[in-house]
């Protein structure tokens, strides 16, 4: 019956368009002089609410009278009828605002003839997304219509409906989100990065394409951040066009799944850059309060050096003196030292190094999700997280600036390419090595 109907509906939506689009009288408003000064005294918004009304009422009626003919005037060979008005709505500005709807039935099959104005102006506004629009700026669906309600009666703005709306609308925008195609995406670069989400692993992939811009490629929920969840969102990139056979730098927290996940989809192309914040972090951790200042400086001047092998010196030197004070600060800082210098062996521009070399990049994403979503009072299964979390990534996709440094990208691409290249190269060695000595 539903798709019956709207199907009615559409058809009278292009009926009316047609009409509209031809040879008609143009569309005249009168209003009181005395009206208008009333309602401009009170504001100019008021005024111009009232006349949409009253403008939309004159449509329909203009409507009317194409259908049914003039009122008051004999015509034997009208197909319709007037049947009196019944109260109805359309949208204005996301809000429900009642009028009389005329009603005109047909003579022949007596049934109601579908106005397409009033189907037209019932759609006219794009309630969900500007529902899901205001709530990404942070306001409430408990506030929302004493916010948004400019029309003293108008109806449609309590809690359930806004939040039926942000339901519908927040769907909507995950699916496009999982669903939209990457294969024409330039990428240099990916941030790939876990973070615990109210009690559950979210893991968000977000890309940099050549131009400097972020692109939020993916997100997975699972319980734990393991190497299944990582390989699901890799294998789904792959799926929407990201070709892994390109050389690309990879920036990660230093995770072993999201290693390990990536190693086994990109190979040799991928140029595994550990963030060195995370690095410094996890060392001085370890250490008393007292002794932290010194090693987080000296750290963070190793890694501004310009020559990886003097900063990888730098780094030992500070190993070395950290074994005796404690083993397991200097074991933190051993573990995978090579892949956060890797930004540094590519001899990359210092400007964007420093956003290249850690995942603030990605944690931007994170902290703007955490800020919407403490709208959320109660956490429910299903979708529910997910919903916000995309809704939110994209919110922050569309705030995102260029990245600092972006102009020195091109050079960040032939550095890996030639990079790239030596690798395959000494590959090939090391493989007519072994098949001559077999």
């Amino acid at each position: 019956m539903k798709k019956r109907y709207q199907i009615r509906a559409q058809r009278a939506i292009d009926q009316f368009q047609e009409w509209a689009k031809g040879e008609v009288d143009p569309i005249q408003l009168a209003l009181p002089t005395a009206e208008i000064l009333n309602l401009a005294q009170q504001s100019l918004g008021e005024l111009l609410r009232q006349v949409g009304r009253i403008f939309v009422e004159n449509v329909l009626d203009a409507e009317v009278e194409q259908v049914a003919g003039e009122r008051s005037k004999p015509d034997a060979d009208r197909e319709a009828y007037r049947w009196g008005s019944e109260r109805g709505y359309v949208m204005i500005d996301g809000q429900k605002v009642p009028i009389e709807k005329p009603r005109v039935r047909s003579r022949k099959t007596k049934r109601e003839i579908l106005l397409g104005s009033y189907e037209l102006f019932q759609r006219g506004s794009l309630v969900s997304d500007t529902v899901w629009q205001k709530i990404m700026y942070g306001l409430t669906m408990r506030s929302y219509k004493e916010v948004v309600q400019q029309f003293a009666d108008a109806y449609g703005l309590e809690k359930s409906t806004v939040s039926d709306h942000f339901v519908e609308e927040s769907r909507v925008k995950l699916e496009q989100l999982l669903s939209r195609s990457l294969a024409g995406l330039s990428l240099c670069a990916i941030f790939v990065d876990g973070t615990i989400f109210k009690g559950e692993h979210l893991v968000v992939a977000i890309g940099l394409d050549r131009f400097g811009r972020k692109i939020v490629l993916g997100v997975r929920q699972g319980a734990t951040e393991n190497a299944t969840v990582v390989r699901e969102l890799l294998a789904d990139l792959l799926q929407r066009g990201v070709d892994f056979s390109q050389p690309r730098l990879y920036v990660v927290d230093g995770s072993k799944a999201i290693y390990s996940a990536i190693q086994s989809f990109a190979g040799e192309a991928a140029f595994i850059q550990r963030c060195q914040v995370h690095k410094i972090r996890n060392v001085t951790e370890y250490l008393p309060e007292a002794q932290r200042h010194a090693v987080k400086f000296r750290m963070r001047a190793a890694y501004l050096m310009d020559n990886a092998a003097d900063a990888k010196n730098a780094l030992f030197q500070i190993h070395d003196e950290l074994v005796s004070i404690n083993p397991s600060a200097a074991g933190s800082l051993a573990e995978g030292l090579d892949d956060t210098l890797t930004v540094v062996d590519l001899r990359i521009q210092h400007k964007l190094r420093q956003a290249l070399s850690c995942t603030n990049g990605i944690e931007s994403g994170f902290s703007m999700v955490n800020r919407i979503c403490l709208q959320v009072k109660r956490w429910q299964g299903g979708d529910h997280r997910l919903r916000w979390i995309g809704s939110a990534l994209l919110f922050a996709e569309s705030r995102w600036n260029r990245i600092h440094g972006y102009r020195y990208i091109p050079g960040l691409v032939a550095s890996m390419e030639n990079a790239y290249q030596i690798r395959v190269q000494h590959q090939q060695k090391v493989l007519a090595r072994h098949l001559g000595a077999a």
